[in-house]
């Protein structure tokens, strides 16, 4: 049976029996993945690197000592266990990764293989559903002052909450088996989730006998939304909203300690400090700065999005807005990923973004492309899709090398060298999340809402996308991100009514910040010569078309027939960004971006010295091309002789030095 046959079928009979009620979410939805194909440009070398190598890569990485925990725990082995309890969520990322690729590209090999590792994760769940395979083995750190040392477990389940990672491993776990599940049809991950979650709601909750705890590590409040979607389970929704309301409560701590109710803090307490790690301080509703780890933060806000989402929660909105507006306005690196300090993996303080010392963990800013996601299905605002873009084209792909085998956990803005990728980690976090992220980068192509059919990322690609009254197939031909021309073609319109040649909808185009003179939306970086709305013009048919931009997209609204085009020009010039007076890590120097694409020195291009390189404020540039890895990329040189290539592809001649703030003289 056909991929696609047989993901229907599934489907079908979930529907038929009952289990799945139709509710609020989202009011934009997300491109389904298998209706867009990437067709070529910039993104079809990445997304088969992705398939073709990245999976098989990761997979191959846990075999070594991942995924023979799990064939452990079935077998009953003592002992047996190797590695960091978290581990377990690893294989669960990858198997999301691949489900990815086969609802897309079948192959019976690696469908046949991911089958048997799915088959082992249910030999090891034991009896009441549980699964977190170190306790299942039995694994300590051995004896620490005469006791047992359990770290971040703690000696019986559920205990050291905030410091274990039980329900975060589970939340990866739902993710790949709601995935898996709508790839290939086949439920017996989803059954292994499900008899997780349900053991999860019966121990977690208001009633009396349950534990009132939040979770250490963030993951299962939007997982849980996930399960409910795929199942139409509600207990999963209230569940994931349990979790959210636990935080910043009396007794939450999951640790033995009591700390103040409704955010009643001592600001500065260690107290406070111990809590705010894992966005513990305060009730979410009153959040309004971003603290802690970073990953966790980040998933937490789309946990809140979610169950906004889900069940109209207004106060939770009030609060990722307020959220993001501080992470934007503050907290954001260049490379759009979050997280500067390496102590803790965590937010450093307003402005404070160091270059050379920066964490930017790649997790950090795949957790922020998936909250902006939500903030644009939620709102409907293009500035969001500029966050993620942004997050896209530099602190995520710079995360994985081009062979698609190689991984940066953090991604510093400058190095002196010594700064390179990693085959794999003892904690590997971030490998087998770039696996899983690439793919679903069509899903942030386009949306729909009603009548209307957005584009939001320029991806060579066909899209097929359900609107209101039938359906429109688009096919989209760019070389975005290195030219700034797009064209968009209606290919098909299957209406409700056929006989009609033409159909009546919008297509909001998103009129991208960097090209109309704000990089980010807010006032945390700017143009030095900004950009402005004469820098997008829009054809239709070949005719000029008037753009009036609504929430950043340019909306055009009307009767289309097959065949129409809509040409798009985006002036591309090299511009100089400076840093808010405020960061002081980036005062009296300017960085240099094109497109959405932020640009560094590397030291292979410049006499081995890039790290103290400078860039006279009135530095003019031309094209010029470097190859890496075996294929040639844009590069600019600068008036005073100095080289500089895309970001994210630095690091692949050599661990030499790299700088992306330069030096200008002024102050």
């Amino acid at each position: 049976m056909a991929m696609r046959t047989v993901l229907a079928a599934a489907a079908t009979a979930l529907l038929a029996s009952g289990a799945v009620q139709a509710g609020p979410d989202y009011p934009i939805a997300p491109a389904a993945m298998t209706n867009v194909t990437v067709t070529g440009g910039f993104w079809l070398p990445r997304f088969e690197t992705n398939r073709l190598v990245t999976v098989k890569t990761d997979f191959a990485n846990c075999e070594k000592a991942r995924i023979p925990n799990f064939r452990n725990a079935a077998a009953h082995k003592w002992g047996s266990f190797k590695g960091i309890p978290f581990d377990d969520s690893d294989v669960y990322k990858v198997i999301e990764g691949a489900a990815y690729t086969l609802a897309t590209h079948p192959d019976a090999g690696l469908e046949a293989y991911v089958d048997g590792v799915n088959e082992a994760i249910a030999g090891a769940q034991e009896r009441d559903g549980y699964l977190y395979t170190a306790r299942t083995l039995g694994f300590t750190y051995g004896e620490k002052d005469g006791k047992t040392n359990y770290g971040m477990m703690g000696p019986t389940r559920w205990t050291r909450i905030s410091h274990g990672h039980e329900l975060y491993n589970v939340g990866h776990l739902y993710e790949a088996a709601v995935a898996y599940w709508e790839a290939t049809g086949k439920r017996t991950l989803l059954d292994v989730a499900m008899k997780s979650a349900d053991l999860v709601d019966r121990t977690f909750g208001p009633a009396p006998t349950q534990l009132k705890d939040a979770p250490g590590h963030e993951e299962i409040e939007l997982a849980l939304c996930k399960l409910y979607r795929a199942t139409g389970e509600r207990r999963y929704l209230d569940l994931a909203k349990f979790f959210l309301e636990a935080r910043g409560r009396e007794g939450a701590s999951g640790d033995g300690k009591v700390f103040a109710q409704s955010g009643e803090l001592v600001e500065g307490s260690e107290m406070e400090a111990k809590n705010s790690y894992w966005q513990n301080h305060i009730p979410v509703v009153r959040q309004r700065e971003a603290v802690g780890h970073a990953v966790r933060a980040t998933y937490l806000y789309c946990g809140m999005a979610d169950v906004a989402a889900l069940t109209g929660n207004a106060d939770y909105v009030t609060a990722i807005d307020a959220l993001w507006e501080n992470v934007v306005g503050r907290k954001l690196a260049l490379n759009g990923s979050v997280g500067a300090r390496p102590h803790g993996e965590t937010f450093g303080a307003n402005w404070e973004l160091p270059n050379e010392g920066a964490y930017n963990e790649t997790c950090a800013a795949i957790g922020n492309a998936l909250w902006n996601e939500r903030m644009f299905l939620m709102h409907g605002e293009a500035k969001y899709v500029d966050v993620l873009e942004r997050a896209v084209y530099n602190g995520i792909l710079s995360g994985v090398s081009l062979g698609g085998d190689e991984f940066f956990y953090p991604n510093p803005l400058a190095s002196k060298g010594g700064y390179k990728r990693s085959k794999w980690f003892g904690c590997s976090c971030c490998p087998v999340n770039v696996v899983r992220f690439i793919p679903q980068i069509v899903r942030f192509a386009y949306a729909t809402r009603g009548d209307a059919a957005y584009v939001n990322l320029f991806v060579d690609s066909d899209a097929r996308l359900a609107l209101a009254g039938g359906e429109v197939r688009l096919s989209q031909r760019t070389e975005y991100p290195w030219n700034g021309a797009v064209k968009l073609t209606v290919d098909d319109l299957n209406r409700q009514t056929p006989q009609l040649q033409t159909s009546h909808f919008k297509l909001p185009v998103r009129i991208p910040g960097w090209c109309v003179g704000r990089p980010v939306p807010s006032d945390l970086y700017s143009q030095v010569s900004p950009g402005s709305m004469a820098d997008f013009t829009v054809r239709v048919n070949g005719e000029p078309f008037a753009v009036r931009p609504q929430k950043g997209y340019c909306a055009i609204d009307r009767a289309w027939k097959a065949g129409d085009t809509v040409e798009i020009a985006m002036n591309m010039p090299v511009r100089r960004v400076k840093a808010h007076e405020k960061v002081e890590a980036d005062r009296g120097r300017l960085a240099v971006e094109r497109g959405p694409v932020v640009y560094c020195a590397e030291g292979a291009d410049n006499g081995g010295k890039a790290f103290g390189a400078t860039l006279p404020a009135d530095t003019a540039f031309e094209d010029s091309s470097v190859a890496i890895g075996g294929t040639a990329f844009p590069a600019l040189r600068a008036s005073n002789g100095l080289v500089l290539v895309p970001y994210f592809a630095w690091c692949h001649r050599g661990d030499g030095e790299m700088q992306t703030w330069f030096k200008t003289g002024l102050r």
